[in-house]
């Protein structure tokens, strides 16, 4: 892999953004956006168990989804704050996905501010909270409706690999499916990485960013962009999505939406045998195709 750091700045106006990061769509980490909200000094583990510890969810291992995988399926279920007890102690692999604080304990979004100024089209009903222990990882994906993120961390570090959509054959791309088949666990540590280099030779040759967030770090995460994510400590973010601004970009969220996941859906119910072989072959001619083409360019 050939990554570079994403940029960090601590202060930027609307205008500056708009023209070196969301036009452009690259990513960058706004570092005090956030610091002025109350969320910022006032959310905490204990503040969240007094307010929904009581409510079941849904909680995902570190286990890389297969072929027959239903999709988003949860691996275990608990009480949010059981969940908090268990990840306090230490390392503890176990996230949350997508929980909708916000519907259980309404009076959290006047912690913070939707930053309407910097971009348009935020979803205000469904800001989300992602959980993590120690240990905890996020595979190798892009977000389906191809919205653009603001990811804010609350709590614990958490390390990001990021790549453009363009990059998605060279790092093995499912057809029909928003995943990547290949492991990127501890990408980041040459002894412990689970990348397999002589199984998936393209990855070598992706071009992505990398960067570690803190607390009150705001990353921006320009839509359809590839996202793998390790909790270094245990910790919270928050994502604000706001719609595509490009048409292609809202009709290609909605096609995959609408029609690219019901049919693979439809098709692991009906062949899924042969759905998964056909899977298999495309996903490495398809890469097979970039290494060539690099090799092209190394000559």
């Amino acid at each position: 892999m050939h990554l570079q750091p994403i940029d960090v700045v601590n202060d930027i106006s609307p205008e500056e953004f708009k023209q070196k990061y969301y036009e452009p769509q690259v990513p960058v980490v706004l570092r005090n956006l956030a610091k002025s909200w109350p969320a910022y000094s006032k959310w905490n583990w204990d503040y969240f168990k007094s307010i929904v510890g009581d409510k079941e969810v849904g909680i995902y291992n570190n286990v890389k989804s297969d072929a027959y995988t239903p999709v988003n399926k949860a691996d275990d279920y608990t009480t949010f704050g059981r969940y908090i007890d268990m990840i306090s102690k230490g390392p503890a692999a176990w996230r949350i996905f997508l929980f909708n604080i916000f519907s259980h304990a309404p009076q959290l979004t006047q912690d913070f501010t939707w930053p309407d100024a910097y971009m348009k089209g935020f979803v205000k009903r469904v800001p989300m909270l992602f959980t993590g222990g120690q240990g905890s990882i996020t595979h190798m994906h892009f977000d389906i409706d191809l919205s653009h993120i603001l990811h804010t961390q609350f709590a614990g570090k958490k390390r990001v690999l990021m790549f453009p959509y363009k990059e998605q054959y060279k790092l093995y791309r499912k057809p029909f499916e928003v995943l990547s088949i290949a492991d990127f666990s501890n990408y980041y540590d040459p002894e412990k990485s689970k990348i397999d280099t002589k199984k998936f030779p393209a990855i070598e040759f992706a071009q992505g960013f990398d960067a570690t967030l803190e607390h009150g770090d705001t990353l921006f995460m320009p839509g359809g962009y590839w996202h793998h994510m390790e909790y270094l400590e245990s910790g919270f973010a928050m994502s604000l999505r706001a719609l595509n601004n490009s048409v292609s970009g809202k009709l290609k969220g909605v096609w995959n939406l609408v029609g690219m996941r019901n049919i693979d859906t439809l098709m692991k119910k009906t062949a899924p045998v042969k759905w998964y072989d056909w899977k298999q072959r495309k996903i490495f001619e398809a890469a097979e195709k970039e290494v060539a083409l690099a090799a092209l360019d190394v000559a």
